[in-house]
């Protein structure tokens, strides 16, 4: 199926999750941190009674996931309690866990279970006012965490709250966008985005009369870190598992939005952010995109706005197509046309 043509659109590397479709159906599934029965709030972590709860989904980058660790370590903050959601991974990272983290609680999955059911994993377990949602391949800078605590204890009005997130040298990552409308699916990730590069659409959706440098109010922060207190999760509810890997943080915005909390962009609370580096082992996500963003329109905008996403796809999918004939017919050879159609049929049918 045709991918989103612009490097800077989505899908985002801050916004891709390293979870694969291979691995969730490999193996069976089972959580190791509590006994059955055992209540909603226990022991262990940081803190016993923790201001915020730390939850962190991780699969496969060991890595990543000790620079984090280590970054929260050394972090000013109120007290916390980490929360690991161990995804099935092959890399060391559960006995790295279990043999040097005590303090920190974690979930164990046979199998890879996927962004949305592990996040959600890691908050039925939180005993915190506040929810920190992060990823493996974030490091907190400085007193990133004290200043989004702060906001939230400043603003009563404000349901959640984002870091900037920066590059390794420093640079902004332009991470944060409006929500999509349906005028999206016509202008992103089909002909259009190539043809009009600089649509009053395109321009909305991506923010860019923004840099990104300085704090404002947002409609969709990436969940690779996000501050959300424990009371609007509790009113609007977690991560919707329909969304196995996309769309679901998007949808998380929509509704804590609906519900009338404001949503908050911190330009002076920075966290590193190594993009791609939880998504490099996720071979192939534009079906998953694909399925996942259908999902999302017939929630938000009902079945009728499916059928128009199907029909931007398939706009989508005829360019790339004649593009590829076209290529053949010059003696260029290319991909095979086989797998994405087939791809592109599924879809239809979903």
């Amino acid at each position: 199926m045709p991918a989103p043509c612009d490097g800077e659109t989505r899908p985002h590397p801050c916004r891709l999750q390293a979870w694969s479709r291979s691995a969730c159906r490999s193996t069976g599934s089972g959580l190791r941190s509590l006994p059955a029965g055992a209540p909603r709030i226990g022991g262990g972590g940081v803190s016993d009674r923790p201001e915020i709860s730390v939850v962190i989904p991780s699969w496969n980058t060991l890595d990543y996931l000790v620079a984090c660790l280590e970054s929260l370590d050394r972090a000013p903050k109120p007290s916390i309690e980490i929360i690991v959601v161990e995804n099935g991974s092959e890399d060391g990272s559960r006995e790295y866990l279990e043999r040097k983290r005590p303090d920190v609680r974690l979930v164990v999955n046979e199998r890879n279970e996927g962004f949305a059911r592990a996040c959600n994993q890691g908050i039925e377990l939180a005993r915190g006012r506040y929810v920190f949602l992060l990823n493996t391949d974030t490091e907190i800078r400085g007193d990133a965490l004290a200043r989004l605590h702060a906001f939230l204890e400043e603003h009563p009005e404000y349901g959640c709250v984002a870091p900037r997130l920066v590059h390794p040298d420093g640079r902004t990552q332009p991470t944060v966008q409006a929500f999509p409308n349906l005028w999206t699916p016509l202008f992103f990730a089909t002909p259009l985005e190539r043809w009009m590069p600089n649509s009053r659409e395109l321009r909305r959706y991506f923010l860019r009369d923004w840099d990104q440098e300085s704090s404002r109010d947002i409609d969709q922060p990436p969940a690779a870190a996000l501050l959300v207190r424990a009371q609007v999760l509790a009113e609007v509810g977690v991560f919707d598992e329909t969304f196995w890997l996309f769309f679901n943080d998007v949808d998380l915005s929509m509704r804590i939005g609906k519900a009338g909390w404001k949503t908050r962009y911190l330009a002076d609370a920075q966290v590193l952010h190594h993009v791609g580096g939880s998504t490099r082992k996720f071979a192939s996500f534009v079906p998953e995109w694909q399925r996942n963003r259908l999902a999302f329109y017939r929630k938000h905008f009902g079945r009728p706005a499916g059928v128009w996403v199907k029909t931007c796809v398939a706009f989508a999918y005829l360019d790339w197509l004649a593009s590829r004939v076209w290529g053949k017919l010059r003696g260029r050879g290319g991909e095979p046309l086989g797998p994405t159609t087939r791809e592109f049929g599924r879809f239809l049918r979903s």
